[in-house]
């Protein structure tokens, strides 16, 4: 199977990313400080992909993004020289934007696709690792090729060998930060962000894997940060990767992303506990 890593961003741009992290929407940024932060978060992401082997990685940014910034940002990455490419959204909704990514590599299976298995993950995981990757990877294949997976799946004569599949990292509030799919699978991405009916997007990926027979695969959940408190509950986690990986070599540290949280003086903290008294 060919396997490709979407990373699905916007490009970073004070005043437009993580917005709900600032003052002015009653977090604790200032616009310009959400901005480094989200760049950091993404580059580290980016990082972490490219330390994968056999495996394509992709970046994918908004439809109205400076194209020329980020590409002088994406040269800060450790190896640039390893991105198969870089391509904008159509627009439209999140369901469109990432349908249109999904596409652009998949192509419904035509034999021109770019990849026959992808994972698409956002910018904003600081905690991702490259193990949660290859788990993702290795179970997408082998859901494939099992028996539930050549029965689910689309018929391709140019894909005759590659069954359905769809794999999934969950994050907070019913969300999911990881998702993974094959060309044959019989899954789109309307109604899973955007619905009527107040459905989380992870209960629709489910809803649609199980409709559709669809063989499903669970990864270790990756928390994204929209919020403040999103980036208080990461912050300890951030910190005790940086520990621990001075242990272990399969760890990669977010630097950049501890960067920006020692230069901003953030630390995360909890309500004193109380001794209860009979």
């Amino acid at each position: 199977m060919k396997k490709a890593i979407i990373v699905f961003t916007k490009v970073p741009k004070v005043g437009v990313v993580k917005t709900r992290l600032t003052e002015a929407r009653g977090g604790i940024l200032t616009p310009e400080e959400a901005n480094t932060l989200y760049e950091s978060c993404m580059l580290d992401v980016i990082d972490v992909a490219l330390s994968l082997d056999n495996v394509d990685i992709w970046i994918c940014y908004n439809n109205d993004g400076d194209r020329p910034y980020l590409d002088s940002i994406l040269a800060q990455v450790s190896y640039p020289q390893k991105i198969a490419g870089v391509f904008s959204d159509n627009g439209g909704s999140f369901d469109d934007c990432m349908q249109y990514a999904t596409d652009f590599l998949l192509k419904t299976g035509r034999a021109d696709r770019l990849a026959d298995g992808i994972l698409l993950i956002g910018g904003d995981l600081p905690t991702l690792q490259p193990y949660i990757l290859v788990d993702a990877l290795n179970k997408l294949e082998k859901l494939s090729e099992s028996e539930a997976g050549r029965k689910a799946a689309k018929t391709i004569s140019t894909a005759p060998s590659t069954g359905a599949a769809i794999i999934e990292g969950s994050c907070q509030e019913g969300g999911f930060s990881i998702v993974g799919l094959t060309c044959t699978t019989p899954f789109d991405f309307h109604t899973v962000f955007y619905n009527m009916d107040g459905i989380t997007a992870l209960d629709v990926l489910v809803a649609k894997a199980e409709n559709e027979n669809i063989p499903l695969g669970m990864v270790e959940q990756v928390p994204d940060v929209d919020i403040p408190v999103d980036l208080a509950s990461a912050m300890p986690v951030i910190r005790a990767i940086e520990l621990a990986g001075k242990y272990d070599d399969t760890l990669m540290i977010p630097k950049r992303t501890i960067k920006f949280l020692n230069d901003v003086g953030l630390q995360s903290v909890t309500m004193p506990s109380v001794r209860e008294t009979v």
